[in-house]
């Protein structure tokens, strides 16, 4: 069994918060987090200083996950949009996605270009079409340890009751995973877990200042909920630092008054490992005889 199962198999709900590169990744690891959420989200706000409205493509996000999984084995659900096309190009993206070393693949119900699930204005397919994709992922994945996270986005678009409906035939399709998309309230919260709690296993997604109320740990495990990712909370936690250390470096001439709130230059080696790699790298020295 593969260890994302297992975790989702284990007593209580997986906290997954979100990465978007090999170093946020290894935070994440250090801090004792059981998995991370590669989220699309983010490696758009920082790779390309744009918002979630679908410019990330496949091959971006593979090549993210590939540099994430070279330094790292922790489990790692990725965000995969739509998949990047129809059902075809979803066994694609499945493909590539479990070679690069994905642990779980999310794919949702929207049209593309797909944006953030908490921006307004977005558009769906067919509820039917959808059931083909989550089928052709499970038809292209190796085996069964890599899971398929099913996303709706209904409840913005058709509402709520559409939404549950929805997820209902993405749990007969064979979804590992369950993701109804913003819920907007507690109630919202209560009404999916009392639908699919025992059925399948179920992910919320906490996102400040977004559509659903931030909820704990303890109470999304009671509701019955296996999954909680926090996608954007590393960057959110960055641009609000990094914006400080820019305003004080622009009124101060120096970051002199930051150093209580950054790494100085041999604790940032030591987080990164350097000399562990430096004697690693000695140790492969040719040496006369």
């Amino acid at each position: 069994m593969g260890k994302m199962k297992k975790l989702l198999d284990g007593p209580g709900p997986v906290i997954a918060p979100g990465c978007y590169d090999a170093l946020s990744a290894l935070l994440i690891e250090r801090a004792g987090f059981p998995a991370a959420y590669f989220s699309g989200a983010s490696l758009a706000y920082t790779r390309f200083g744009r918002p979630d409205i679908g410019l990330v493509s496949m091959k971006e996000v593979a090549d993210s996950v590939s540099a994430i999984r070279e330094r790292l084995d922790l489990p790692l659900i990725v965000d995969c949009d739509t998949g990047f096309g129809n059902a075809l190009n979803v066994q694609r993206t499945v493909r590539l996605m479990e070679r690069s070393g994905a642990s779980a693949i999310q794919l949702e119900d929207q049209l593309m270009p797909k944006r953030c699930g908490h921006l307004a204005d977005k558009r769906l397919i067919s509820g039917g079409e959808m059931v083909g994709k989550i089928k052709a992922a499970l038809d292209a994945r190796n085996g069964d340890d890599t899971l398929i996270i099913a996303r709706t986005d209904a409840i913005a678009v058709e509402g709520f009751e559409a939404a549950l409906e929805r997820a209902e035939s993405y749990v007969r399709a064979g979804a590992d995973v369950i993701f109804v998309e913003a819920p907007r309230s507690h109630a919202e919260l209560v009404g999916i877990a009392k639908r699919f709690r025992g059925r399948s296993k179920l992910m919320a997604n906490m996102v400040e200042g977004g559509s659903t109320p931030i909820t704990d740990r303890q109470e999304l495990n009671d509701l019955g909920f296996s999954l909680i990712i926090y996608p954007g909370a590393a960057v959110r936690t960055i641009v609000h630092a990094l914006q400080s250390l820019l305003a004080n470096l622009k009124e101060r001439g120096s970051t002199a008054g930051c150093h209580d709130r950054m790494l100085d230059f041999a604790s940032l080696n030591a987080v990164l490992g350097t000399e562990d790699m430096l004697k690693l790298g000695q140790s492969y020295e040719f040496k006369e005889a």
